[in-house]
């Protein structure tokens, strides 16, 4: 019998949260390199950030010990308004891995409540196709092209919901054109802070 999977971590939502990023749900533990959201050292978002921020995809990566800088990306992530969740908040694994293909959401997660939490918010970005489809279930918008952008109204508010490149390495698209992806997103964010 496949035991339920809570979620292992309490969402990292920062007062001056500007963006909600939602991936699916964490790998097994077994694969992590800290306690942060993308903890898979094999998983792009780090080095996605690193190549946008600082033109260098190992910006936040330890290299002799094979893992991502946890106060490093805390504070990046405090500091421009990025939170982090998922869109499952109780998952089974039918299979021993981080494939989303084999995760069945058993609980999805309250993302009004979140957003409740982070009331300057803009926008959310799924990472990936299983979270983008899990949250257009839950809020019946249209389902964004990788890339781009729908509006979707979450309890009294309109958000911008962005979808884009999964980060995982399965994902077949190069580090630079994953980077050139997120990036139209930060030039978005920077023109309407203006």
């Amino acid at each position: 019998m496949i035991q339920t999977e809570r979620h292992p971590l309490q969402p990292f939502l920062p007062p001056n949260t500007v963006v909600l990023f939602l991936g699916s749900f964490p790998p097994p533990q077994k694969r992590w390199s800290m306690e942060f959201f993308y903890p898979n050292f094999l998983n792009d978002m780090w080095r996605i950030w690193g190549l946008i921020f600082f033109n260098d995809a190992n910006h936040f990566v330890i290299t002799a010990e094979k893992k991502f800088n946890y106060q490093k990306i805390v504070d990046f992530c405090n500091t421009y308004g990025f939170a982090f969740f998922d869109t499952a908040s109780a998952v089974k694994r039918l299979q021993e891995n981080a494939s989303d293909k084999f995760l069945e959401v058993v609980e999805p997660t309250d993302i009004e409540a979140l957003l409740a939490q982070i009331p300057q918010c803009k926008a959310i970005v799924t990472t990936g196709e299983k979270a983008t489809d899990v949250l257009v279930s839950q809020y019946g918008c249209a389902k964004p092209t990788v890339g781009k952008s729908e509006t979707v109204t979450i309890g009294k508010k309109q958000y911008e919901l962005f979808r884009m490149p999964s980060s995982s390495r399965a994902y077949p698209l190069a580090l630079t054109k994953k980077a050139e992806a997120y990036k139209v997103l930060l030039s978005y964010f920077q023109e309407n802070q203006q």
